[in-house]
């Protein structure tokens, strides 16, 4: 039955924390017809626990009139963690009540042998990918060691990671594909480099006195960006690539959290994100010399009860 998960919630929800409902409520594309144009959307979820197996839960339905009480529910989710023989195992569901997919987690952590192993699943596909992680301690550093082997596709890769603090080197391995990063600090600048067989990118980072810069250099493109800090509350970055093409962001704090970003690409876009307590306003616009066009406009706002 489609409730079940729901009926099991409510029920579990009576045992301990219940969190209060959060509304959320989107308008998109600037335009709209009375209600049709709002999407909102409730989020609530509870936890709940007996003996030493913790559980968590919750439902994300729409909030929009209607009669169908079935259509509601968007997803419903729950997962439960407990200890068994030394091993931390948490199980997790999540189904998509549009769709009707069930995705589910499991994994199982063992702090004392820096062992972890993860199966992702569906409940109409069955496995479909396994991985482990295993940690060893070498010379002050540590190095992680990630094989993933994918039941549906039959492919399998590894990922070795090895970090000591200033520098770390990660390398994934497949039978298609092969990736290195290295990254390394050096006081107030840092380098990263990437590469694969496909393709080679070099990030530098440095900062002084209220000034960062980035420069950024692959195969097909590189570009500059400076970032400065006018005051407390402004700071502009420019950026520009090899093209000659030319962008400018410009933040400002508004206090508490809450800020306005503006980015111009010329001949190309305006961008504008305010940030204002729970509202959340964006505003995209094509820009052709000195004629703006296609304005779009969205905005959000989250509301907890």
């Amino acid at each position: 039955m489609k409730f079940s998960l729901v009926a099991i919630a409510a029920v579990l929800a009576s045992a301990e924390a219940i969190t209060k409902p959060s509304l959320s409520i989107s308008v998109t594309d600037g335009s709209f017809e009375g209600v049709e144009g709002l999407d909102p959307t409730l989020t609530w979820s509870g936890s709940s626990s007996a003996g030493d197996v913790e559980l968590d839960y919750g439902v994300e339905a729409t909030a929009r009139p209607t009669t169908d009480i079935a259509s509601l529910p968007r997803k419903i989710f729950g997962s439960m963690k407990t200890n068994v023989g030394g091993w931390g195992v948490s199980a997790g569901a999540n189904k998509d009540m549009e769709s009707g997919t069930t995705d589910i987690d499991v994994s199982a952590v063992n702090e004392e042998a820096d062992l972890s192993v993860k199966v992702v699943a569906t409940a109409d596909g069955g496995v479909d990918t396994i991985s482990a992680t295993k940690g060893l301690d070498i010379d002050g550093g540590s190095l992680t060691i990630t094989p993933t082997y994918s039941v549906a596709s039959e492919d399998a890769d590894v990922v070795v990671a090895y970090d000591n603090g200033d520098t770390s080197v990660e390398l994934t391995a497949s039978a298609d594909s092969q990736e290195v990063v290295v990254k390394h600090d050096m006081g107030d600048t840092n380098v990263q480099l990437t590469a694969s067989k496909d393709s080679q990118e070099v990030v530098i980072g440095h900062s002084m006195e209220g000034t960062d810069f980035t420069l950024t250099a692959s195969a097909d493109n590189q570009e500059v960006t400076i970032s400065k800090k006018l005051d407390d509350d402004n700071t502009i970055s420019p950026t520009i690539n090899r093209n000659g093409d030319v962008s400018v962001e410009w933040e400002r704090s508004l206090g508490d959290d809450n800020s306005l970003i503006a980015t111009v690409k010329p001949d190309e876009s305006i961008d504008v994100e305010w940030k204002d307590d729970n509202w959340t306003a964006n505003i995209n616009a094509g820009l052709s010399g000195t004629t703006i066009e296609g304005i779009s406009i969205s905005a959000k706002r989250d509301v907890t009860f």
